[in-house]
């Protein structure tokens, strides 16, 4: 395999039998201060390699456009050939490090709301300066074909807050606070796509379990050290293995979730499978069941009881066309959220909507016309307590955002 590029911590090589993609292998080597400190740590290519992989698989099952494809081994993982753009994207939440070096006044803890964005130059000759968006644009950068202007650099920026706040509120579910992070973007040398590239482990970010900066897990101890001993490394190494354990469990769902949605009859079995669809795309299981209230309100009593019953966090969504009391019903006899998305038919639409708009006092149930939305504001509702669901929505909002940016672009350029 031929080598293609090698930093302080990894090495890429070329996959000849799979153009376009590459082999990032880690290396034993651990870094500070743009190696000017320098050390071996055995075993710490296979702990990075499996953080960068988890990391990864999170933000790809969410939706966050990334090069990682699969782990190969224990200390390397399969990617899309990129070109790297040569910026560290810094993304803050809590002040702390060389922000206040650079800030003075700024006391240690101060928070960020909005984020606090930075991006470095990497250049080690000159520690890697910080720039400014406008050097960005003027240094012109050409990569697998695609020019770094403004849309780029708006899309690598809101894409660094989108993939923060994911990693964010993983974090925050081991009571861990994600104090700040650095990432780099690469553009795919055979789509011209910015993704999310490079790696993301335990060198990337600082970690603060319970908030408590005395508790850190990341680079920073090793950074720290007065002296470089085998007993100060066996604590860095324990830190690094405590992140790559952790981190496995930021793909596990913290709490389950559940959409069941009532239909008053077979012939609107369409309609409620694109509800059942859109649920599933949120990792969201969804059942579909057929009562009246009107023809059967003792039948729907006692399904709503068969699904209050077992403790699975749920949302009723009622589809009932015409005089719509299945909804109205459900939200007077539960505590559990209930959403009515009403079948719409051309004829009698618009009178049809209002049985469904019109409650009486005391009852609150929501209502939204299309199947996607109603799945989705259920998505919103388990998004509270599920940092799984919370995460699709996320980067849901981001691809969105980036979708339209990327159109304007093209509109733009026909004009022209």
């Amino acid at each position: 395999m031929e080598k293609l590029n090698e930093g302080k911590t990894k090495q890429i090589f070329e996959l000849p039998d799979q153009p376009g993609l590459v082999l990032v292998q880690s290396k034993d080597q651990i870094t500070a201060g743009n190696a000017a400190r320098k050390d071996q740590m055995e075993g710490k290519a296979a702990i990075a390699n499996k953080t960068t992989s988890c990391v990864f698989k999170l933000l790809q099952e969410s939706g966050i456009k990334t090069a990682f494809v699969k782990q190969h081994s224990d200390t390397a993982f399969v990617a899309a050939h990129c070109e790297m753009i040569p910026i560290e994207w810094v993304c803050r939440r809590v002040a702390t490090g060389s922000f206040l070096k650079r800030n003075p006044g700024v006391k240690e803890g101060f928070r960020f709301s909005p984020l606090k964005m930075e991006m470095f130059f990497k250049d080690d000759a000159n520690n890697d300066p910080q720039w400014s968006e406008e050097q960005l644009l003027e240094a012109k950068f050409s990569l697998a074909g695609l020019t770094i202007g403004q849309c780029e650099v708006d899309i690598m920026n809101r894409s660094t807050v989108a993939i923060f706040e994911i990693l964010e509120k993983a974090w925050a579910t081991q009571n861990c606070t994600l104090v700040d992070m650095k990432i780099e973007f690469g553009v795919n040398v055979k789509t011209q796509e910015i993704v999310l590239a490079d790696v993301i482990d335990n060198d990337s970010w600082r970690l603060w379990p319970a908030g408590d900066r005395s508790q850190q897990k990341d680079k920073q101890v090793y950074r720290d050290l007065k002296e470089v001993t085998p007993e100060a490394m066996q604590m860095v190494k324990r830190n690094f293995e405590w992140v790559s354990e952790r981190v496995k469990l930021l793909l596990e769902p913290q709490a389950s979730s559940r959409v069941v949605v009532l239909m008053g009859s077979t012939s609107d079995m369409a309609h409620c499978e694109k509800i059942r669809k859109a649920c599933t795309s949120y990792g969201i299981s969804c059942v579909l069941r057929v009562t009246s209230a009107h023809k059967g309100p003792d039948e729907t009593l006692r399904i709503k009881a068969e699904y209050e019953g077992d403790g699975v966090p749920t949302v009723f969504v009622a589809v009932a066309g015409r005089s719509n009391g299945l909804g109205p019903v459900m939200s007077g006899n539960t505590a559990y959220p209930v959403i009515n998305c009403p079948p719409l038919t051309p004829d009698w639409g618009s009178q049809d909507v209002w049985s469904s708009l019109r409650m009486p006092s005391g009852l609150g149930c929501s209502t939204i016309i299309s199947p996607e939305a109603a799945a989705q504001f259920a998505a919103q509702i388990f998004g509270l307590t599920n940092h799984l669901v919370w995460c699709k929505l996320r980067a849901s909002m981001l691809n969105t955002w980036v979708a339209l940016k990327l159109a304007d672009k093209k509109l733009q350029a026909c004009s022209l």
